[in-house]
């Protein structure tokens, strides 16, 4: 009986474990309302297109379409990418960062934000086209996330300034059993791969460098210490004391016989 009462216990996951973002206020009673407690400063993210990316850039001018050599149709070899019943036609950034213009050649994108992309091309195309309006799109900001999260897989965003929480919460928030403290993060940046390990129980993660997901970014979240015995052996907790019962029974009716 105690056996089993101390295996239960151990089994448990503490609100310390499981909260986000703590600061000394986890099951803390008499916290002040309606009242600002703490200010954090964000860092600036700006997202800088790599190689592969794919943008989405669109021109509008008062120019005849037949002299406007930027307009957009779908070619063969043009890069679409689909969702729900829109199609989006995007430029794939070459190795070399560019992206190809008719007439005008190819244009260096990588290592830009898209609003400075959008204001590079907005005056090449003030020299071609009348009264032009340039709109720039990253098309394919997307994560993976795999492990303890409701729901495994590749998430696809259009908005390239989200938070880590964000992008846990698209993928269904994290299991009860998923390690908070110890969330493994792989980022490819500059041609280069980096492994950071991430805690996302301590609230100054909102001033961490990488409080923002990045293109490509994998997040891989561990399980807790716990879980092997919440799905497998917890679950069998009754079935194994039922049959010890039953030996000990069996036997104790032997010594009497």
């Amino acid at each position: 009986m105690y056996t089993g009462l101390i295996l239960a216990l151990s089994s448990c996951v503490t609100n310390k474990k499981y909260v986000y973002l703590q600061k000394d206020d986890v099951n803390v009673r008499g916290l002040p309302k309606d009242s600002v407690l703490r200010e954090y400063e964000l860092r600036k993210f700006d997202y800088r297109v790599q190689p592969n990316d794919l943008i989405s850039v669109r021109f509008h001018s008062l120019t005849p379409s037949q002299f406007d050599f930027f307009s957009q149709n779908i070619q063969p070899g043009t890069n679409v990418l689909t969702g729900g019943n829109a199609q989006l036609v995007g430029e794939l950034v070459d190795e070399n960062g560019q992206i190809p213009f008719p007439v005008v050649g190819k244009v260096k994108v990588a290592g830009l934000t898209v609003f400075e992309i959008q204001e590079k091309l907005q005056e090449i195309a003030d020299q071609y086209l009348e009264s032009p309006i340039v709109k720039v799109r990253l098309l394919n900001f997307r994560i993976t996330l795999l492990g303890e999260v409701n729901s495994e897989g590749t998430v696809t965003m259009a908005n390239n300034r989200v938070s880590m929480i964000e992008a846990l919460g698209l993928a269904g928030g994290l299991t009860d059993m998923a390690d908070k403290r110890n969330i493994k993060l792989i980022r490819q940046k500059d041609g280069q791969t980096e492994v950071v390990y991430l805690d996302l129980l301590d609230e100054n993660f909102i001033t961490s460098p990488y409080y923002y997901v990045y293109q490509n970014d994998i997040l891989i979240v561990p399980a807790l210490r716990q879980r092997p015995f919440r799905r497998y052996f917890g679950p069998n907790l009754s079935l194994v004391i039922s049959s010890i019962s039953l030996l000990l029974l069996v036997l104790n009716l032997s010594r009497n016989n």
